[in-house]
């Protein structure tokens, strides 16, 4: 029925998926990257030059990299990939179900993180990420393809790998899923302390999500959407 679609770390909450050792590799790994990524956008920020489409590949290769290492930490334990990828489609019925879904998730997400971000520190948020956004058509068809790589290899990652983790050392689910949301927080401090904070909000919605549903295939959708469509979102609220 429909646990039949669910991983066994899904049906086995407190089982790890991989060594506990293995985890605190990739922790690190991902904590140097970001403090790498805070000092890259200070000097973004500085003015002291900053080429998007060379960011936006060497983004890309990381994520790839960083997935790489779980995926290598998931074969030792002999965990199947299934559990951070989520099951595969058997029919397009099962795909578009997903899309719908993720789409409720991007809709909930957003109504929760605007509710409580409240509306005023919206321009200095946006500010600081300025140096992110596109601005030409070539900068714009790779953000697209880095929006795609990092839907798939963060929900893959953070949701998929540290979140199960997380609540198999803790044993607690809701345990689990903060401590996933509080390292995705960290990795995205470049982006400012104030939208970090709310990134983490948006990362445990997504978390709860992909527990109650078993998996995090409809928060890669909604995570790629979200992050394709930001570039035009910033600039329609700055008119």
């Amino acid at each position: 029925m429909a646990s039949e679609s669910l991983p066994e770390s899904t049906a086995q909450p407190y089982r790890l998926i991989a060594s506990p050792w293995h985890t605190l590799l990739v922790l690190a790994v991902e904590l140097l990257i970001a403090y790498r990524g805070v000092l890259r956008a200070a000097n973004a920020r500085a003015g002291l030059g900053v080429t998007r489409p060379r960011m936006y590949l060497r983004t890309m290769l990381v994520e790839l990299l960083v997935l790489a290492l779980v995926v290598l930490g998931l074969k030792l334990r002999g965990t199947p990939l299934a559990t951070i990828f989520g099951q595969r489609w058997r029919s397009v019925r099962q795909m578009f179900r997903d899309l719908g879904l993720g789409l409720l998730l991007l809709l909930i997400s957003t109504l929760v993180v605007s509710v409580l971000s409240g509306h005023g520190s919206g321009a200095s948020s946006d500010k600081a990420i300025e140096y992110l956004i596109p601005q030409t058509s070539l900068e714009l068809f790779i953000w697209m393809a880095l929006s795609i790589t990092a839907g798939i290899c963060e929900e893959a990652i953070y949701r998929g790998y540290f979140q199960r983790q997380f609540i198999g050392l803790t044993h607690n689910v809701y345990a689990g899923i903060l401590l996933s949301g509080a390292a995705f927080a960290a990795a995205h401090a470049y982006q400012g302390v104030q939208r970090a904070v709310v990134i983490g909000v948006s990362a445990v919605v997504f978390g709860l999500f992909a527990q109650w549903r078993g998996t995090v295939r409809p928060g890669m959708f909604a995570h790629i959407l979200q992050d394709a469509i930001a570039p035009l979102l910033i600039k329609l609220m700055r008119h």
